[in-house]
């Protein structure tokens, strides 16, 4: 069976990972930049205890 041999699939998959981690992935990331964080009041939400009908 053709799909059990790595022999030719092993060697284009790591050429493509490498050419994306190196290469590709460098020029992608330098186009979005990451938002600043905002101060923002810690909301701390009302919460009730839950009544269990066995207990």
């Amino acid at each position: 069976m053709p799909q059990l041999n790595p022999n030719p699939w092993f060697f284009i998959m790591t050429l493509s990972w490498l050419t994306f981690s190196l290469i590709i992935q460098p020029k992608i990331s330098s186009f979005f930049s990451t938002n600043p964080p905002i101060n923002k009041p810690h909301m701390t939400s009302k919460t009730t205890p839950w009544t269990w009908p066995w207990t």
